[in-house]
């Protein structure tokens, strides 16, 4: 009896230990079933669960963490919770404090670089506004508008129901222009009562300089959020400065667009990037989910190309997705915040149908559908597997079958000059149309120069970003080829383990900047993205103890301890870095300031005034589309054309009267300007004697190539035609060209021809 008594206390103890283990630790008990059966599953399904789990287990073990468990792990350090309180509040309020310090430095520095660019403050209105070129002079004429109008509203109405802009047409402003920033400007400039204590269009720039100072700070936030030091915003800034050149274009044209959009996108990506993190707390994760969602509908509101840029940035976090290297869960919120702005979007902007159509709408869509099916198939089935293997092809045909039907059944017409620009780019197809072959010889729309690579690498910005990109993306394969052979993430990455590729943070700014870089060596203008997020990822690289870490695991340092050299290169390279870049570019940003520029343009205050005091109010004008844009910021007159390329009536109307520059005969462009109810033709003498860089790009050269006036002979092309070149043909005064038009001014610059609506047959 003693003997069977003893087998049985043994199975009762064993199992009363197993129970109170189960009692003591609940947690483990569910953790670990599914570990059980892991072998089972494949890694990546199991990986998925893992991180799953983390998204419920953040709130419970970092928020509802006894304060008794926090004393003794700061005791174990020496510490007291009182100086871990004081240290992290003295980080936190010192690198706020540097990042808001930065952007207002940032946005002084704008507004004292532009008064002396321009003189600013000693010019009169009109010379003031003849500093606003092409589209700019545009945006601005419709803030202006607004300021005069009785009300708001009734603003808002003449907008939308424009017709004092382009004769024989009614456009809808708001709509077409994208002009919700000027409405907002219009809007705080009556609201706060700034009539009597500033000028408008000082507040107008005063905004957008504004702007680009939270641009500088979110950049800052972002690569702090990534080391962990505000010593990395504080280089990011730096690069960011030095290479103005080539991070934004606001010194050419401040009212532009992106100007605009972008700092509510950079608050996008920073927001997200502590989205992403692990380590994060519930308070947080909400407050940056909110920020991801409000900055994102506004980026979209202000920009009428935001829904591309986007469509980057779900392809990012696609791929992030894909390889199970982020919490599922905070991804698909992501996908559900675009999907509520681009709806709120399509309703607010008049419905647009180009957020329909949109490929960020059919990639979302397919992202849910895919997501629908995995979940109603049963785990661990053969179709489950199969749709694990093929998942990222299963996105990509329904999202191009999703984004094709779109197109079949919803009119649209915005963007198709943008599909047949790609086609002529990418080479498939040739074309002698004038706009495509004008856009395609913009310098914005070309590759990348030699120069662009040079400044990049004089600033040492290219060398180091080439560096931090090679450590990461060696990292993330290595991560990747663990989760394929089914080992999991850890729940947190520790210095010492040398794994900065496990971060989702870190591996979504490398895929989106590899992204947005490939863009940038297809198309000169996409620098203005990319740029900026390479200083900030160089930045975040150098400063980072976990980069140099994991590079020292690779080279298996022994003489050094790794982590103390990780953490003394973290800070004494971009300590180096900071110091030469001080040496070497401060004097020349503050001999950048000191120099007193001149912008001086008399022949252009000249037309202008002529135009205000001599030309009738109802009286139209023909021109170029840059000078239009001016002539309708200034004057207030009518005009036939504008400098836009969203609207295929607009672009057809701006080839049409740039004939006045062919070899055309008068008649003919005598037709198509009064087809226009054009009064008075104004020709430029620039783009008439133009001597451009590059052969076949001068705007008479594509005019020819359009016509069928060039005729190749023994490698060479020549223009031929019966008729002479029209603007030089008209400045002789002899007929027919004196029977259609009378020369009414003329200076240096400019030549106002009258057209005729009596034809007066001249010998």
């Amino acid at each position: 009896m003693r003997e069977r008594s003893r087998p049985r206390g043994r199975r009762e103890a064993g199992g009363g230990g197993r129970s109170a283990g189960g009692a003591a630790s609940p947690r483990r008990e569910r953790r670990g079933a599914p570990a059980a059966g892991g072998g089972r599953r494949p890694a990546m399904e199991e990986g998925a669960a893992d991180l799953r789990q983390r998204k419920k287990q953040n709130c419970t073990e970092s928020d509802k963490m006894a304060p008794e468990e926090r004393n003794k792990e700061n005791a174990k350090l020496g510490r007291s919770p009182k100086y871990m309180l004081i240290q992290r509040f003295a980080k936190l309020f010192f690198g706020c404090l540097a990042a808001v310090t930065s952007g207002m430095m940032y946005a002084v520095y704008l507004s004292t670089y532009h008064e002396r660019k321009f003189w600013f403050s000693s010019r009169q209105e009109l010379e003031r506004e003849i500093t606003f070129q092409g589209d700019s002079a545009i945006y601005y004429s419709f803030y202006k508008e607004l300021l005069k109008a009785p009300s708001f509203e009734r603003g808002v109405y003449e907008l939308t129901h424009n017709n004092k802009t382009v004769s024989l047409k009614t456009i809808n402003a708001v709509q077409q222009m994208t002009l919700y920033p000027e409405l907002i400007a219009s809007v705080l400039y009556q609201a706060s009562g700034s009539e009597e204590v500033i000028e408008p269009v000082y507040f107008y720039i005063g905004i957008v300089f504004g702007l680009q100072g939270i641009y500088v700070t979110a950049l800052f936030v972002t690569s702090w959020v990534m080391s962990g030091t505000w010593l990395a915003g504080m280089l990011t800034v730096a690069w960011f400065i030095i290479n103005r050149t080539d991070t934004t274009r606001i010194d050419y044209s401040i009212p532009s667009r992106e100007n605009w959009a972008l700092p509510y996108f950079a608050c996008q990506v920073a927001a997200l990037t502590g989205y992403l993190k692990k380590t994060l707390n519930c308070s947080a994760e909400k407050f940056c989910y909110l920020l991801v969602s409000a900055s994102t509908y506004t980026f979209m509101m202000m920009w009428e190309y935001s829904h591309y840029l986007l469509f980057v940035q779900a392809v990012s976090l696609f791929l992030l997705d894909s390889f199970a290297l982020a919490q599922t869960e905070k991804v698909h919120e992501v996908y559900k915040i675009y999907l509520f702005s681009l709806f709120l979007g399509y309703l607010l902007q008049f419905e647009n149908s180009a957020l329909l159509v949109s490929p960020l709408l059919s990639l979302v869509a397919a992202l849910m559908l895919s997501k629908c099916l995995q979940m109603n198939m049963k785990k661990g089935t053969f179709m489950s597997r199969l749709l694990k293997i093929m998942y990222i092809y299963l996105v990509l045909t329904i999202t191009v079958t999703l984004n094709f039907l779109l197109k079949m059944f919803v009119p649209h017409k915005e963007n198709e000059h943008l599909l047949k620009f790609i086609e002529v780019k990418l080479g498939l197809n040739t074309t002698k149309n004038f706009t495509m072959n004008w856009l395609l010889c913009q310098e914005s729309l070309q590759a990348p120069s030699q120069d662009f690579f040079l400044r990049l690498t004089q600033s040492s910005l290219l060398p180091f970003y080439i560096l931090v990109l090679i450590i990461c993306l060696f990292s993330v394969t290595q991560v990747i080829f663990r989760r394929i052979c089914g080992e999991p993430l850890k729940e947190t990455v520790k210095l010492e383990d040398g794994r900065i590729g496990e971060r989702p943070e870190i591996v979504y700014h490398v895929i989106h900047t590899i992204l947005l870089g490939c863009l940038a060596m297809c198309l000169e203008g996409m620098k203005y993205l990319w740029t900026p997020y390479v200083c900030m990822l160089a930045a975040f690289g150098v400063c980072s103890p976990e980069l140099w870490m994991t590079l020292f695991k690779w080279l298996r340092l022994k003489a050094v301890h790794p982590i103390l050299l990780a953490l003394i290169l973290s800070m004494a390279v971009p300590t180096i870095i900071g110091f030469s870049l001080w040496k070497e570019f401060f004097p020349r940003i503050m001999t950048e300031l000191s120099e007193l520029q001149e912008f001086y343009d008399p022949d252009t205050v000249e037309l202008m005034t002529w135009i205000k005091r001599q030309a009738p109010v109802a009286a139209v004008f023909a021109g170029s589309p840059q000078l239009m844009g001016v002539i309708k910021l200034c004057t207030g007159w009518m005009v036939s054309s504008l400098p836009l390329y969203n609207d295929d009536d607009l672009l057809k109307r701006n080839e049409n009267i740039y004939q006045i520059y062919s070899k055309r005969s008068a008649e003919d462009i005598y037709k198509i300007l009064t087809s226009y109810k054009a009064n008075f033709l104004v020709i430029e003498d620039s783009i008439c004697n133009e001597v451009g860089p590059v052969r076949g790009c001068r705007v008479k050269d594509l005019l020819d190539i359009a016509n069928g006036h060039v005729v190749c002979e023994e490698g060479d092309s020549y223009a031929y035609s019966k008729y002479g070149r029209f603007c030089h043909e008209i400045k002789m005064n002899y007929s027919p060209y004196v029977n259609y038009f009378t020369r009414v001014y003329w200076n240096r610059s400019y030549f106002v021809y009258r057209i005729n609506t009596v034809i007066s047959f001249q010998s």
